[in-house]
């Protein structure tokens, strides 16, 4: 086939088949003569085209095939039965379940693989009196950390602010942790949200939040008190609130999930519900729930909540949470059943061929 009479065709295709493209003609006399020419070379073009070998359609850009089915990617940390990180596997050793079904792996990263994080700093009006242990503790994260790891810095009170963009510059990162300030409200899961977002930015590295927080969410604190308000006893109290049917909660971790994020809390002692300093029902129910809430974004996401006892514990849990990320290796797999988001809980169960070995993940998800 003629490349330029294809070409050709192709244009005059264009020029008579958009509503908006007139095509060029040298006055008004000729209008109807061109008209009815296209017409017949726009017939002759389709007839071409028609009879094209599957050789020549190949020339033009591929057809993109989109899929609902997406990678579930998990990040795995493996420890010998006295509780040892091991870092030495490879792909062969490790075996992927979905309801019990097994899993081909289609990617594996090592556990010396970079990540891209998010430092999320609480600066709601709770961690006032200590944001200078607070910047401190953070900064000793940094140091932490592996020296190609991609670190961003958001803040977060009545609104939620990036203080730095990803970058593997630890001058620009503790910069930025010293920009931190601010109080008033706690808009945690909207600070999230908009990291989630972020870190979608990052294609396909391995991602993960570590969160410094009390977290009491300002709007679900609020709902919280209104579920426990006829609460008489602390008992009556939690089990009004359900901190699972939260919205905003589902929300991020269902976007966790499709971006195979893991999320670490350190949860601060202010928000701790066994040391209140004035308890009462209601009380009791809402920190209760905030802390709830917390054990499952790290429980659903494979992270694992740091509960800080004593403010002077904060540089050594971060500096925990950084060595455990550089112990977990990154598995990618697509459902062996090819079945769309379908809304419902898929059980993941990881096994490592070392019997001896314990294997721990996110404990599965909802294909939303």
């Amino acid at each position: 086939m003629n490349t330029s009479l294809l070409s050709r065709a192709k244009q005059q295709l264009l020029f008579v088949g958009h509503p908006r493209i007139a095509a060029p003609s040298r006055s008004n006399r000729f209008r109807f003569q061109g008209q009815t020419g296209k017409s017949v070379l726009l017939l002759a073009a389709l007839f071409v085209l028609s009879l094209l070998p599957s050789a020549a359609r190949a020339q033009q850009p591929d057809e993109v095939v989109r899929t609902d089915v997406a990678l579930v990617q998990l990040n795995i940390g493996v420890v010998d039965a006295r509780g040892r990180a091991v870092t030495s596997l490879s792909r062969s050793d490790f075996a992927v379940y979905e309801d019990g079904m097994k899993q081909p792996i289609l990617n594996f990263e090592p556990t010396d693989t970079p990540f891209s994080l998010v430092l999320l700093l609480d600066t709601s009006g709770s961690t006032v009196n200590f944001r200078q242990q607070l910047k401190q503790a953070a900064g000793r994260f940094l140091d932490a950390l592996g020296p190609e790891d991609r670190v961003a810095v958001i803040q977060f009170n009545a609104k939620v602010k990036n203080l730095s963009g990803f970058t593997m510059d630890r001058r620009k990162s503790a910069y930025a942790i010293q920009l931190a300030e601010g109080a008033g409200e706690t808009h945690l899961y909207e600070a999230l949200s908009q990291s989630l977002r972020e870190l979608d930015k990052e294609g396909k590295r391995r991602k993960a939040i570590v969160v410094l927080t009390d977290g009491l969410d300002t709007s679900m604190r609020n709902a919280d008190r209104t579920s426990a308000s006829r609460a008489q006893t602390d008992a009556e109290a939690v089990a009004a609130i359900d901190p699972k049917q939260s919205a905003a909660l589902n929300s991020v971790l269902t976007t966790a999930d499709r971006e195979g994020v893991t999320i670490y809390p350190l949860a601060l002692p202010s928000g701790d519900p066994k040391h209140l300093p004035l308890p009462d029902p209601v009380i009791t129910g809402i920190y209760s729930a905030a802390r709830a809430r917390l054990q499952n974004l790290a429980d659903r996401t494979g992270g694992r909540l740091n509960e800080i006892q004593r403010l002077d514990q904060m540089a050594r849990l971060y500096v925990e949470v950084a060595a455990n990320l550089r112990t977990l290796y990154t598995v990618g797999y697509q459902p062996h059943s090819g079945r769309a988001r379908d809304g419902k809980w898929h059980e993941i169960r990881v096994e490592v061929t070392q019997p001896e070995l314990i294997a721990r993940t996110k404990p599965g998800y909802f294909a939303r």
